[in-house]
């Protein structure tokens, strides 16, 4: 990673993580927080970003904005806006997401459409939004959560692996468009992770990865790649996707989510 005062000069003064509440978004707040950046905090969870802009305030002598706003909601990008009006956003974490799981035709339509608001269309608008000014400036950077199921497609996960494929591309594509501009990007993408998804989602957990290795890569990796995969095995799982038949890897992880539903 690079150095504190570095990172400061390129992302700082203000980083906005989305998502923050909990998981891998709690867990880029903390690190981030180390670095000396101060801190908007999104989510839908009040209590949870008051507490956690606290604990970041008085741990590292940050200053900390809790944000609750839902990310599917059509309106949600005004609010962030007002707030961040006077605030030199350096770093976007477009980290807030989750999953369904099983037969999309059978899936609530509703539930369905929210994860593409939260997913994709929160995560474009945002980039849109930040990105235009951090080209500007001519400095800056934002990072993507993608995952592994973001390189083939995964049946009774249609719709996610099909809303971290749009991530992963979005963020290779920005990369190229804003590398001139000092603009760096990168797509996280990784797989199992300690956090609350798969209780959302309704699946067990597969050989975890913990948040903290995962946040430390994506902040290592961001300028000098456009995509960062966490683990050795995760990185052999995308190898194999890449390698084999496209319908042999469909097949494969749609056997491995249907042995992790919930039922």
């Amino acid at each position: 990673m690079m150095p504190r005062k570095t990172f400061q000069k390129k992302y700082g003064p203000w980083a906005l993580v989305t998502g923050a509440s909990s998981g891998i978004g709690m867990e880029f707040a903390r690190q981030i927080a180390a670095l000396g950046l101060n801190l908007v905090l999104v989510a839908r969870r009040k209590q949870r970003l008051d507490r956690l802009a606290l604990e970041l305030e008085n741990t590292h002598g940050i200053q900390a904005e809790a944000l609750p706003i839902d990310l599917s909601r059509n309106d949600f990008l005004p609010e962030i806006e007002n707030i961040t009006a006077e605030l030199d956003i350096g770093l976007l974490i477009n980290n807030a997401g989750f999953g369904t799981t099983g037969e999309f035709v059978e899936n609530d339509l509703e539930s369905e459409i929210k994860l593409l608001h939260v997913n994709c269309r929160a995560p474009l608008m945002l980039a849109h939004r930040f990105g235009k000014k951090m080209k500007n400036r001519n400095r800056g950077g934002i990072i993507f959560l993608s995952s592994i199921v973001g390189f083939t497609a995964v049946p009774l996960w249609s719709n996610y692996a099909a809303s971290k494929a749009y991530d992963l591309s979005l963020a290779e594509a920005l990369a190229h468009e804003l590398k001139a501009h000092n603009v760096d990007v990168l797509a996280l993408c990784p797989g199992t992770t300690e956090a609350e998804f798969q209780e959302i989602a309704g699946t067990r957990m597969l050989m975890p990865m913990p948040a903290a290795p995962v946040v430390r890569l994506a902040l290592k990796k961001l300028g000098r790649r456009s995509v960062a995969i966490p683990g050795i095995l995760n990185r052999l799982n995308v190898l194999s996707i890449k390698l084999q038949p496209r319908p042999w890897s469909r097949a494969i992880f749609g056997k491995v989510i249907r042995h992790i539903q919930k039922r």
